[in-house]
């Protein structure tokens, strides 16, 4: 896989092909991010873009998160010192996934987002950005929560973040698309340079298909789960062996399977007794969903092999969880 390829895997959008590709021509030691609120325990969705930096860092890139303190703080997250304890969990969780430790650049918004000059230029921001564009901006993220000031300040911080932590890339999911869209228009009135975004999909609900995968609505999978638990929520799945073109439902199996799995594992072995085939072995994504569509892989072997290897990727940080609670 040629290194363009590697840093745009499973991305669902690349803002701007051209100057990604410009990156991957000399990746080294470029600084890429995605900034994370500090409000509980590493789930999916925060994985699916921990996949991505582990991808960025493959290919030479050093790795910034923002641990988003002051955000968390905005969006009635709790105190300080309870925003700032969880963050020191989820840090521990990401390296424990997988992130290289000695290449993960680990920042606390409030460590730059207070200074003086953060703040005039998030004054300029806040006279120069209408409300309709500041509240489009975080709908998405917002989701049916009424909105404050504070929520329409949140995206205008996270376009001057992209600026003062001296980044080469912004990554998120698809869900911060128009935050990084704001950035792209609002920099250059700064006089600042405008940066690429990745756009990681958002995974459908795990037990219907439909809308997304939410910690706060239905059911998601993180790293305080048990393998019991694990394998519970996974056997429960919404998983049709085919897709109806007519619907909007998507197969959330097979989604863990492209965006979790196989990029994290060389070989996928599903195992069977001999008397329903044997074990199937795959090496690629698209081999796997094809199986599964045909029949020739059934829905409960599907679920079996990927809460196995679900369970393997999420192992560690469970333990590292239960070492930072006793």
């Amino acid at each position: 896989m040629d290194t363009y390829d590697l840093i745009t895997r499973n991305a669902e959008e690349v803002v701007t092909e051209e100057e990604v590709r410009e990156l991957a021509d000399d990746p080294d030691g470029k600084r890429v991010y995605v900034g994370y609120e500090p409000s509980g325990v590493l789930h999916l969705g925060h994985l699916l873009t921990a996949n991505k930096l582990i991808d960025l860092q493959e290919a030479g890139m050093e790795v910034v998160v923002l641990l988003a303190d002051v955000h968390a703080y905005l969006n009635d997250k709790g105190t300080f010192e309870e925003i700032r304890e969880t963050a020191e969990q989820m840090k521990a969780q990401f390296i424990a996934y997988g992130l290289e430790e000695e290449n993960t650049e680990f920042v606390y918004g409030s460590e730059f987002q207070l200074d003086e000059e953060y703040t005039l230029d998030l004054q300029e921001l806040q006279v120069s950005t209408t409300l309709n564009r500041a509240q489009r901006a975080m709908a998405e993220i917002q989701g049916g929560e009424t909105a404050k000031v504070s929520h329409v300040v949140y995206p205008l911080m996270q376009t001057l973040d992209i600026e003062y932590l001296d980044l080469d890339l912004a990554v998120g999911g698809l869900d911060q698309r128009k935050v990084h869209m704001l950035a792209r228009e609002e920099l250059p009135e700064l006089g600042y340079d405008v940066r690429p975004a990745l756009h990681t999909p958002i995974v459908a609900d795990l037990t219907s298909g439909e809308g997304k995968m939410s910690s706060s609505e239905g059911v998601t999978i993180s790293m305080e789960d048990s393998t019991e638990d694990l394998e519970e929520k996974v056997n429960s799945a919404f998983c049709p062996p085919t897709r109806d073109p007519e619907d909007d439902l998507e197969n959330p199996v097979l989604e863990l399977f492209e965006y979790h799995v196989f990029p994290r594992f060389d070989e996928i072995v599903v195992e069977r007794p001999e008397q329903y085939g044997g074990d199937l072995t795959y090496e690629e994504y698209e081999s796997l969903a094809t199986d599964l569509e045909s029949g020739e892989l059934h829905p409960a072997d599907a679920k079996g092999t990927l809460a196995t290897y679900l369970d393997e990727l999420i192992a560690p940080g469970r333990k590292k969880l239960r070492e930072i609670r006793d």
